[in-house]
Protein backbone atom coordinates (compact mmCIF):
# COMPACT_ATOMS: atom_id res chain seq x y z
CA UNK A 1 0.00 0.00 0.00
CA UNK A 2 2.72 2.49 -1.24
CA UNK A 3 0.09 4.48 -3.36
CA UNK A 4 -0.32 7.91 -1.65
CA UNK A 5 -3.75 9.20 -0.20
CA UNK A 6 -5.93 5.52 -1.15
CA UNK A 7 -5.43 5.65 -4.58
CA UNK A 8 -3.93 1.72 -4.15
CA UNK A 9 -7.85 1.31 -4.04
CA UNK A 10 -8.38 2.02 -7.67
CA UNK A 11 -5.61 0.20 -8.62
CA UNK A 12 -7.52 -3.45 -9.24
CA UNK A 13 -10.85 -1.51 -11.17
CA UNK A 14 -8.69 0.13 -13.04
CA UNK A 15 -7.03 -2.68 -14.19
CA UNK A 16 -7.90 -3.47 -17.61
CA UNK A 17 -7.01 -0.28 -18.77
CA UNK A 18 -3.71 0.24 -20.66
CA UNK A 19 -0.98 1.47 -18.16
CA UNK A 20 -0.41 4.96 -19.81
CA UNK A 21 -4.24 5.59 -19.67
CA UNK A 22 -4.94 3.99 -15.95
CA UNK A 23 -1.77 6.16 -14.58
CA UNK A 24 -3.12 9.44 -16.24
CA UNK A 25 -6.52 8.78 -14.09
CA UNK A 26 -5.02 7.72 -11.03
CA UNK A 27 -2.83 11.23 -11.62
CA UNK A 28 -6.19 13.21 -11.80
CA UNK A 29 -8.32 11.38 -9.24
CA UNK A 30 -4.69 12.34 -6.85
CA UNK A 31 -5.58 16.12 -8.20
CA UNK A 32 -8.93 15.75 -6.91
CA UNK A 33 -7.69 14.41 -3.50
CA UNK A 34 -5.09 17.49 -3.38
CA UNK A 35 -7.14 20.41 -4.54
CA UNK A 36 -7.26 23.12 -2.80
CA UNK A 37 -10.51 25.13 -2.99
CA UNK A 38 -10.39 28.99 -3.17
CA UNK A 39 -13.62 31.16 -1.28
CA UNK A 40 -13.88 34.88 -1.65
CA UNK A 41 -15.52 36.66 0.75
CA UNK A 42 -17.23 40.04 0.04
CA UNK A 43 -19.19 43.00 2.08
CA UNK A 44 -18.85 46.41 3.47
CA UNK A 45 -17.00 46.95 6.57
CA UNK A 46 -18.61 45.99 9.54
CA UNK A 47 -20.64 43.37 7.70
CA UNK A 48 -18.97 40.60 10.15
CA UNK A 49 -17.13 38.93 7.17
CA UNK A 50 -14.07 37.51 9.92
CA UNK A 51 -16.57 36.48 12.69
CA UNK A 52 -18.60 34.55 9.67
CA UNK A 53 -15.01 32.85 8.62
CA UNK A 54 -14.33 31.82 12.57
CA UNK A 55 -17.77 30.36 12.88
CA UNK A 56 -17.55 27.82 9.85
CA UNK A 57 -13.93 27.33 9.47
CA UNK A 58 -11.48 25.90 12.33
CA UNK A 59 -8.20 25.59 10.52
CA UNK A 60 -5.18 26.78 11.24
CA UNK A 61 -4.90 30.31 9.50
CA UNK A 62 -1.44 32.16 7.71
CA UNK A 63 -1.80 34.90 5.35
CA UNK A 64 -0.51 33.76 1.81
CA UNK A 65 1.47 36.42 -0.17
CA UNK A 66 0.01 37.30 -3.26
CA UNK A 67 2.15 38.75 -6.16
CA UNK A 68 -0.11 39.12 -8.63
CA UNK A 69 -3.25 41.15 -6.80
CA UNK A 70 -2.52 44.37 -5.14
CA UNK A 71 -1.95 43.15 -1.54
CA UNK A 72 -4.03 46.84 -0.06
CA UNK A 73 -7.02 45.37 -1.61
CA UNK A 74 -7.21 41.52 -1.65
CA UNK A 75 -5.95 39.39 1.55
CA UNK A 76 -5.68 35.76 1.05
CA UNK A 77 -5.59 33.33 4.39
CA UNK A 78 -5.17 29.91 3.74
CA UNK A 79 -6.68 27.76 6.66
CA UNK A 80 -5.21 24.02 7.13
CA UNK A 81 -6.39 20.78 8.99
CA UNK A 82 -4.41 17.75 8.43
CA UNK A 83 -3.41 17.38 4.60
CA UNK A 84 -6.01 19.08 3.24
CA UNK A 85 -6.65 22.88 2.93
CA UNK A 86 -8.42 26.11 1.41
CA UNK A 87 -7.50 29.68 0.68
CA UNK A 88 -9.92 32.28 1.77
CA UNK A 89 -9.66 35.57 -0.56
CA UNK A 90 -10.62 38.70 1.35
CA UNK A 91 -12.54 41.21 -1.44
CA UNK A 92 -12.77 44.81 -0.95
CA UNK A 93 -16.02 46.05 0.05
CA UNK A 94 -17.42 48.26 -3.25
CA UNK A 95 -19.61 51.35 -2.39
CA UNK A 96 -17.23 52.20 0.38
CA UNK A 97 -14.70 54.11 -1.89
CA UNK A 98 -16.27 55.97 -5.11
CA UNK A 99 -13.03 56.54 -6.02
CA UNK A 100 -12.13 53.10 -6.04
CA UNK A 101 -14.59 51.76 -7.33
CA UNK A 102 -13.69 51.50 -11.04
CA UNK A 103 -10.54 49.90 -10.25
CA UNK A 104 -12.07 47.16 -7.85
CA UNK A 105 -14.40 46.34 -10.96
CA UNK A 106 -11.07 45.51 -12.53
CA UNK A 107 -9.86 43.72 -9.78
CA UNK A 108 -13.23 41.30 -8.94
CA UNK A 109 -13.16 40.71 -12.94
CA UNK A 110 -9.77 39.02 -12.71
CA UNK A 111 -10.04 37.14 -9.58
CA UNK A 112 -13.66 35.94 -10.38
CA UNK A 113 -12.34 33.08 -12.74
CA UNK A 114 -10.17 31.62 -10.12
CA UNK A 115 -12.79 31.37 -7.25
CA UNK A 116 -15.12 28.48 -6.16
CA UNK A 117 -17.45 30.62 -4.41
CA UNK A 118 -18.12 33.90 -3.18
CA UNK A 119 -19.76 34.64 0.06
CA UNK A 120 -21.31 38.40 -0.08
CA UNK A 121 -22.02 39.12 3.22
CA UNK A 122 -24.74 42.02 3.94
CA UNK A 123 -25.63 43.38 7.33
CA UNK A 124 -29.13 42.67 8.91
CA UNK A 125 -29.85 46.28 8.86
CA UNK A 126 -28.16 47.96 5.89
CA UNK A 127 -30.48 49.14 3.57
CA UNK A 128 -27.89 51.12 1.25
CA UNK A 129 -27.95 48.80 -1.50
CA UNK A 130 -27.72 50.45 -4.54
CA UNK A 131 -24.11 50.83 -5.06
CA UNK A 132 -24.24 46.76 -3.90
CA UNK A 133 -26.98 46.05 -6.94
CA UNK A 134 -25.17 48.21 -9.65
CA UNK A 135 -21.74 46.57 -8.82
CA UNK A 136 -24.13 43.08 -9.15
CA UNK A 137 -25.39 43.60 -12.58
CA UNK A 138 -22.59 45.49 -13.66
CA UNK A 139 -19.83 42.47 -12.55
CA UNK A 140 -20.82 39.62 -10.90
CA UNK A 141 -23.46 38.63 -12.94
CA UNK A 142 -22.07 37.03 -15.34
CA UNK A 143 -20.34 34.41 -12.39
CA UNK A 144 -23.91 34.63 -10.59
CA UNK A 145 -23.42 31.06 -10.09
CA UNK A 146 -20.73 31.09 -7.82
CA UNK A 147 -22.24 33.65 -5.27
CA UNK A 148 -24.20 33.31 -1.80
CA UNK A 149 -25.40 35.93 -0.57
CA UNK A 150 -25.75 36.00 3.37
CA UNK A 151 -27.54 38.01 5.33
CA UNK A 152 -25.29 38.89 8.65
CA UNK A 153 -25.94 39.78 11.99
CA UNK A 154 -29.79 38.77 12.55
CA UNK A 155 -29.89 39.33 16.22
CA UNK A 156 -29.37 43.20 15.21
CA UNK A 157 -32.39 43.39 12.97
CA UNK A 158 -35.36 45.50 14.79
CA UNK A 159 -36.89 44.93 17.31
CA UNK A 160 -32.92 44.07 18.36
CA UNK A 161 -33.91 43.84 21.96
CA UNK A 162 -36.13 41.07 21.21
CA UNK A 163 -33.66 38.60 20.17
CA UNK A 164 -33.47 35.27 22.62
CA UNK A 165 -29.96 35.16 24.13
CA UNK A 166 -31.12 32.00 25.80
CA UNK A 167 -31.93 30.10 22.58
CA UNK A 168 -29.77 32.24 20.10
CA UNK A 169 -33.09 32.55 18.33
CA UNK A 170 -35.08 35.59 16.82
CA UNK A 171 -38.34 36.57 18.24
CA UNK A 172 -41.64 35.82 15.89
CA UNK A 173 -41.52 39.75 14.86
CA UNK A 174 -37.42 39.90 14.18
CA UNK A 175 -38.02 36.76 12.26
CA UNK A 176 -40.88 38.32 9.95
CA UNK A 177 -38.45 41.25 9.30
CA UNK A 178 -35.66 38.87 8.58
CA UNK A 179 -37.43 37.10 6.36
CA UNK A 180 -38.79 40.59 4.60
CA UNK A 181 -34.88 41.46 4.10
CA UNK A 182 -34.65 37.92 2.63
CA UNK A 183 -37.57 38.70 -0.04
CA UNK A 184 -35.79 42.31 -0.81
CA UNK A 185 -32.60 40.43 -1.37
CA UNK A 186 -33.84 38.14 -3.64
CA UNK A 187 -36.16 41.13 -5.77
CA UNK A 188 -33.35 43.41 -5.82
CA UNK A 189 -30.26 40.38 -7.26
CA UNK A 190 -32.52 37.72 -8.36
CA UNK A 191 -29.42 35.61 -7.09
CA UNK A 192 -29.18 31.90 -8.53
CA UNK A 193 -28.87 30.38 -4.93
CA UNK A 194 -30.97 31.10 -2.00
CA UNK A 195 -30.65 33.57 0.06
CA UNK A 196 -28.84 32.49 3.57
CA UNK A 197 -30.10 34.56 6.58
CA UNK A 198 -27.61 33.95 10.00
CA UNK A 199 -25.92 35.56 12.97
CA UNK A 200 -22.16 34.63 13.27
CA UNK A 201 -22.26 36.16 16.61
CA UNK A 202 -24.79 33.51 17.80
CA UNK A 203 -24.65 30.43 15.33
CA UNK A 204 -27.90 30.75 14.49
CA UNK A 205 -28.92 29.57 10.65
CA UNK A 206 -25.03 28.60 9.82
CA UNK A 207 -26.25 24.88 9.81
CA UNK A 208 -28.75 25.62 7.11
CA UNK A 209 -25.99 28.15 5.19
CA UNK A 210 -23.60 24.97 5.22
CA UNK A 211 -26.20 23.21 3.38
CA UNK A 212 -26.47 25.60 1.17
CA UNK A 213 -22.75 25.97 0.74
CA UNK A 214 -22.15 22.33 -0.01
CA UNK A 215 -24.75 22.75 -3.19
CA UNK A 216 -23.06 25.57 -4.51
CA UNK A 217 -19.31 24.78 -4.93
CA UNK A 218 -18.48 22.62 -7.77
CA UNK A 219 -17.84 19.09 -7.20
CA UNK A 220 -14.06 19.41 -6.71
CA UNK A 221 -14.06 21.82 -3.76
CA UNK A 222 -16.68 20.22 -1.90
CA UNK A 223 -14.82 17.54 0.26
CA UNK A 224 -11.70 19.89 1.05
CA UNK A 225 -14.00 22.26 2.11
CA UNK A 226 -15.54 19.89 4.58
CA UNK A 227 -12.21 19.04 6.87
CA UNK A 228 -11.75 22.41 7.08
CA UNK A 229 -15.01 22.90 8.54
CA UNK A 230 -15.80 23.06 12.60
CA UNK A 231 -16.71 19.59 13.52
CA UNK A 232 -20.41 20.62 14.49
CA UNK A 233 -21.07 21.58 11.08
CA UNK A 234 -19.45 18.25 9.46
CA UNK A 235 -22.64 16.75 9.54
CA UNK A 236 -23.70 13.32 7.88
CA UNK A 237 -25.42 15.10 5.51
CA UNK A 238 -23.11 17.20 4.61
CA UNK A 239 -20.71 14.38 4.58
CA UNK A 240 -22.71 12.57 2.04
CA UNK A 241 -23.08 15.52 0.29
CA UNK A 242 -19.52 16.06 -0.36
CA UNK A 243 -19.14 12.07 -0.75
CA UNK A 244 -21.42 12.12 -3.80
CA UNK A 245 -20.05 15.22 -5.06
CA UNK A 246 -16.27 13.94 -5.18
CA UNK A 247 -17.96 10.37 -7.33
CA UNK A 248 -19.33 12.94 -9.35
CA UNK A 249 -15.90 14.47 -10.16
CA UNK A 250 -14.31 11.23 -10.44
CA UNK A 251 -16.93 10.39 -12.89
CA UNK A 252 -15.93 13.70 -15.31
CA UNK A 253 -12.04 11.96 -15.17
CA UNK A 254 -13.72 9.68 -17.09
CA UNK A 255 -15.87 11.71 -19.35
CA UNK A 256 -12.31 13.53 -20.07
CA UNK A 257 -10.49 11.09 -20.92
CA UNK A 258 -13.45 9.10 -23.11
CA UNK A 259 -13.93 12.04 -25.14
CA UNK A 260 -10.33 11.98 -26.70
CA UNK A 261 -10.41 10.70 -30.60
CA UNK A 262 -7.65 9.40 -30.47
CA UNK A 263 -8.83 6.20 -28.04
CA UNK A 264 -10.33 3.41 -30.29
CA UNK A 265 -14.29 2.37 -29.93
CA UNK A 266 -13.43 -0.74 -28.19
CA UNK A 267 -11.32 0.86 -25.12
CA UNK A 268 -14.16 3.36 -25.08
CA UNK A 269 -16.25 1.03 -23.98
CA UNK A 270 -13.72 -0.21 -21.56
CA UNK A 271 -13.61 2.72 -20.05
CA UNK A 272 -17.36 3.09 -19.75
CA UNK A 273 -17.21 -0.57 -18.01
CA UNK A 274 -14.89 0.64 -15.84
CA UNK A 275 -15.80 4.13 -14.35
CA UNK A 276 -18.60 2.94 -12.62
CA UNK A 277 -16.73 0.56 -10.01
CA UNK A 278 -14.00 3.37 -9.59
CA UNK A 279 -16.53 5.49 -8.56
CA UNK A 280 -17.80 3.20 -5.92
CA UNK A 281 -14.61 2.26 -4.67
CA UNK A 282 -14.31 6.71 -4.89
CA UNK A 283 -17.23 6.98 -2.46
CA UNK A 284 -16.42 3.82 -0.33
CA UNK A 285 -12.64 5.83 0.57
CA UNK A 286 -14.03 8.76 1.26
CA UNK A 287 -13.88 9.18 4.55
CA UNK A 288 -10.19 7.46 4.12
CA UNK A 289 -9.24 9.86 2.04
CA UNK A 290 -10.01 13.06 3.10
CA UNK A 291 -10.59 12.17 7.43
CA UNK A 292 -8.13 9.89 8.21
CA UNK A 293 -5.30 12.15 8.34
CA UNK A 294 -6.69 13.67 10.64
CA UNK A 295 -7.02 13.89 14.62
CA UNK A 296 -10.38 13.45 15.48
CA UNK A 297 -13.22 12.65 12.63
CA UNK A 298 -16.54 14.46 12.68
CA UNK A 299 -18.77 14.16 15.42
Amino acid sequence: MNKPDGLQSFEQPLASLPCTLRQLILERIQNLTHYEPVIGIMGKSGAGKSSLCNELFRGEVSPVSDVNACTRDVLRFRLRSGRHSLVIVDLPGVGENGQRDHEYRALYRRMLPELDLVLWVIKADDRALSVDEQFWHGVMQPYRQKVLFVINQSDKIEPSNEWDTLTSKPSPHQLGNLKAKQAAIMAMFKPHHPVCVVSASTGWGIEEMVANMMRCLPDRATSPVVTQLHGRFCTEPVKSQARDSFGEAVSRVFDTAESSSFLSAPLKTVIRSVRDAVVSVARAVWDWIFFCHRNFLCE
